[in-house]
C-alpha cells in the first residue's frame, strides 16, 4: 500500500516529521564528514556544520510538506541560485546524493518513502548543476 507521497503532508510524516529530518540531516553530514570521495563537497561548507545543518532541516520540512521553517526562520530562497556560488558539476552532484543515499538508509522509512525521497532528490541537485555550470561554465 503505498503512500500519497508528495500530497499535503505525507512525506513529513514519512520522514518522522522534524526529529525523523534532524537525523536524516545529521547522518548525511556525519557520511559528508567520513566519507573521503565528499572532502571536495565539504570543503564548500563552513568548518561549523551547525548552521548548515539547520539549514538543510528547514528546507526539507518545507519541501516535504511541513512546517516551511526555512522562509520563517532564513526569508525565501532560490536552491539553485543560492548554490552556484560554487562550482557544482555533476560529481560534485553525485556525492552530495550518495551521501544522502547513505543518510537515508540509516532511517526506518519504508522502501517505497525511500524510493520516492531519492527520486525527489535528484531533481534538485540536476538544477544546482544547471545554475553552478551556467554561471562557472562547463
Amino acid at each position: 500500500m503505498s503512500e500519497q507521497y508528495g500530497i499535503g503532508d505525507a512525506s513529513y510524516r514519512a520522514a518522522g516529521g522534524l526529529e525523523g529530518l534532524r537525523r536524516l540531516v545529521d547522518d548525511f553530514y556525519r557520511f559528508m564528514d567520513e566519507l573521503p570521495m565528499a572532502a571536495e563537497v565539504r570543503a564548500m561548507h563552513p568548518a561549523s556544520l551547525e548552521l548548515s545543518r539547520d539549514k538543510l532541516t528547514c528546507f526539507l520540512s518545507g519541501w516535504l510538506g511541513g512546517p516551511k521553517l526555512f522562509s520563517e526562520k532564513y526569508g525565501s530562497i532560490s536552491i539553485p541560485t543560492f548554490h552556484a556560488q560554487w562550482p557544482i558539476g555533476p560529481e560534485q552532484a553525485e556525492v552530495w546524493l550518495a551521501c544522502m543515499v547513505r543518510a537515508v538508509a540509516c532511517q526506518d522509512y519504508t522502501p517505497d518513502f525511500t524510493e520516492y525521497l531519492m527520486a525527489q532528490l535528484h531533481a534538485p541537485a540536476q538544477r544546482i548543476v544547471e545554475a553552478s555550470t551556467a554561471r562557472h561554465g562547463g
